[in-house]
């Protein structure tokens, strides 16, 4: 498999464990590290040494200079074989349960896989909790793709965490890779394929590190000629692991690469045959080679292998066109094409093309969006099927700024596809008379997180006066009384109004959801003083729109389903040619009876692995350099209830006592209970600060502060020195 390796620079910020040893649960917190947690007193201060000795934390997990938490592969089999959960990195496990999908995977007839390979992988990525980057790669096409590979020429890929949650969250199942090439890997293979203990030795530590991790497979790509004994143990590995797989996580699948033959032959095939069948029959699917003619689709499809597993089968399209290729690049489409005629799974190799070969970055999203809309006649849309809340602000997990409510939080550029939320539809259509609509990112203005969705276009004058532009493809249950709230931002001479497509939810249990009968309904928007609207914008505490406009619907629709949600552009006044554009900042749709902040307090807040630096920069009101606090927060609240949790700090009391304590600062946003503060500036010692975790509310609704988490720190100088 073809890729391109680079060493990414560093970016700031602003073990012998047998397979029985896997948690039921995953993402269940380490025992040891849970009663660190416990031993420091609730309302106790935690006390504090300043000692510049060498950081405790292994340098693979954390940036060896500012400790900030890292992804990262295993390079080794003895690493591989040594591997251990309770010397994992807590920070790289995906924090978002795979969110359920309509249709669901097993009936998808025709999948879509993309395999991710980026100039050796682990790039800005890598950084669990974001990174400051001004041009950073993303991608936001979840609904077109079924299954994400992270690959790398590691021995085993594990995908950063940030990857994980953003495919899980819209339903998109996630595979590490696991690669061997080359003369070591010919070695590699033949001692752990030598006999049943050594592979099986092997599978377990696969399973256990994606089951601790919270990905949802591998892909097996090995390319290095096998011996006859190495090869006949092979499918035996892999049924072993792929049963395994299934056990432990049940949406998984391990797929396998055409590399190999029975024979141990390294000779790629760009089809499923006799030679590579017996490697196809021991998982879940083939991912094939990039060479293929049409004539090798032929010969697949009537294959007697291959009946009822045509799903099964990934046709590898290489996007960097690289050999004799169908395709590729801006003309992927026309191997998609030949792939959907023949009624096969594909599988694209290096989608992020658009990004590595263009020079101008600034230009990623219209060459991306370019790209996958090329695309789409040939992929079939997935829905988020997840009950009711169903909120999303549209960040695509970077920005040039971070925003809430209109106004920006943080001010610099920034990258972390955690933030990332459900993404709506994108594209563009030409229409009658030279008009058109477009629907992409927009990250010069935002309501929440890192960008808004612009809608744009031109109505003409021989158009009829409205537009509907489809945002989501869903599959919700409404709940009996449901409230919709859209935030937008709209240009003069156009009113803007919801037209929504919902089914009766009886119809969707014995049918094909893409034979569903749908009916629009257009709810009127809500006055200002309606009960409803008024207990909401309480709920929110101040919104000050800044701009922006908050209307609210209410439907009394029991028993049905949601499956389209747009928005309807009208142009006012006589037909004339109409230019517009609309910024939609935030869609929910809320069950009326969960309006209410929930009781939740966050609890067993700790500070723990504190590391102490020299810093290069200064304090305000001060000319020395300064100290730099580093230590791991953690505590417990409810996950499915947040969107994210402000951390703050304060000082409380320092060496002159005639200072008062100070304000609350931002320090950043955190996606899990689990942050880790890093070169946070503080006055020297002795001193006591205030860490504080502010859980933000998926819905919007304002937690009060006797709600949020708190812990001290006194710290004071080493006088042993």
């Amino acid at each position: 498999m073809a890729s391109a390796e680079n060493n990414a620079p560093r970016k700031k910020r602003e073990g012998g464990e047998d397979i029985s040893g896997v948690d039921e649960k995953r993402g269940r917190t380490e025992p040891d590290r849970l009663e660190s947690c416990l031993d420091q007193p609730v309302d106790s201060s935690v006390l504090e040494v300043v000692k510049f000795t060498p950081s405790p934390l292994p340098a693979k997990h954390y940036d060896a200079d500012t400790t900030e938490p890292i992804s990262c592969g295993l390079c080794t089999m003895e690493e591989l074989l040594s591997w251990k959960r309770s010397e994992a990195n807590p920070f790289n496990v995906s924090v978002v349960p795979l969110a359920a999908r309509e249709p669901p995977l097993a009936s998808t007839p025709r999948r879509t896989l993309v395999s991710h390979d980026m100039m050796g992988g682990y790039l800005d990525d890598r950084f669990v909790q974001g990174t400051n980057t001004e041009a950073p790669y993303a991608f936001y096409h979840w609904q077109y793709i079924d299954i994400f590979n992270y690959f790398s020429h590691h021995l085993v890929t594990i995908p950063p965490a940030v990857w994980t949650n953003a495919a899980h969250r819209h339903g998109v199942i996630v595979l590490g890779t696991f690669i061997t090439e080359w003369t070591s890997g010919a070695a590699m293979c033949e001692a752990f394929l030598k006999d049943e203990e050594s592979y099986r030795a092997v599978a377990d530590k696969l399973v256990q590190i994606s089951h601790c991790h919270g990905f949802d497979g591998w892909l097996v790509n090995i390319e290095n000629v096998l011996s006859k004994e190495a090869v006949k143990n092979t499918p035996l590995f892999l049924r072993y692991l792929t049963d395994q797989m299934h056990e432990r996580v049940p949406s998984s699948l391990v797929l396998w690469y055409d590399s190999v033959l029975d024979s141990g032959e390294l000779k790629w095939q760009n089809e499923l045959n006799q030679s590579n069948r017996m490697f196809f029959d021991a998982c879940d699917g083939l991912f094939t080679n990039y060479n293929w003619t049409e004539q090798n689709l032929e010969v697949m499809k009537e294959d007697s292998g291959a009946q009822g597993r045509q799903a099964d089968i990934y046709v590898g399209v290489d996007v960097f066109a690289r050999g004799h290729v169908v395709g590729g690049m801006f003309e992927t489409n026309k191997a998609l094409e030949l792939i959907r005629r023949h009624n096969f799974s594909a599988a694209i190799f290096a989608p992020g093309w658009v990004y590595e070969t263009h020079e101008d970055k600034s230009k990623f999203r219209k060459n991306q969006d370019k790209f996958w809309g090329l695309l789409s006649d040939y992929l079939y849309i997935h829905r988020p099927a997840s009950p009711l809340p169903f909120i999303s602000s549209f960040c695509q997990g970077f920005g040039k700024a971070i925003y809430w409510r209109g106004q920006q939080e943080t001010k610099r550029s920034w990258f972390n596809l955690t933030a990332q939320e459900i993404q709506p539809l994108y594209y563009h259509v030409d229409l009658v008379a030279q008009g058109w609509l477009r629907s992409c990112g927009c990250p010069e203005d935002a309501w929440n997180g890192g960008c808004s969705l612009l809608l744009d276009g031109l109505i003409p004058a021989a158009h009829s006066p409205s537009l509907c532009a489809k945002i989501f493809s869903l599959h919700v249950p409404l709940a009996p009384k449901t409230l919709v709230t859209l935030v937008y931002k709209a240009s003069a001479g156009v009113t803007v109004s919801l037209e929504l497509m919902t089914a009766d939810a009886s119809q969707c249990k014995n049918i094909d959801v893409q034979e569903i009968q749908s009916t629009s309904v257009l709810p009127e928007f809500l006055d200002d003083g309606h009960d409803v609207v008024r207990h909401f914008t309480q709920l929110c505490g101040n919104l000050s729109p800044q701009g922006w406009t908050l209307r609210c619907t209410q439907l009394e629709l029991s028993g049905c389903v949601l499956r389209e949600v747009c928005v309807r552009i009208h142009r006012d006044g006589e037909p004339q040619d109409r230019p517009f554009s609309c910024r939609i900042g935030e869609i929910m749709i809320l069950d009326v009876a969960s309006l209410q902040v929930p009781p939740e307090l966050v609890h067993g807040m700790c500070i723990e692995d504190v590391v102490w630096l020299h810093g290069a920069g200064t304090l305000q009101d001060s000319s020395s350099p300064c100290l730099h606090l580093n230590a791991t927060l953690r505590w417990d609240y409810p996950a499915e209830l947040v969107r994210h949790f402000r951390v703050y700090w304060r000082r409380l009391r320092g060496p002159d006592p005639r200072i008062p304590p100070g304000q609350l600062a931002l320090v950043g946003r955190a996606y899990s209970n689990l942050f880790r503060v890093t070169e946070l500036a503080i006055p020297d010692p002795p001193g006591l600060l205030e860490l504080v975790v502010e859980p933000v509310l998926r819905k919007g609704f304002t937690i009060p502060e006797s709600h949020w988490g708190r812990r001290s720190l006194s710290y004071t100088e080493d006088v042993t020195e």
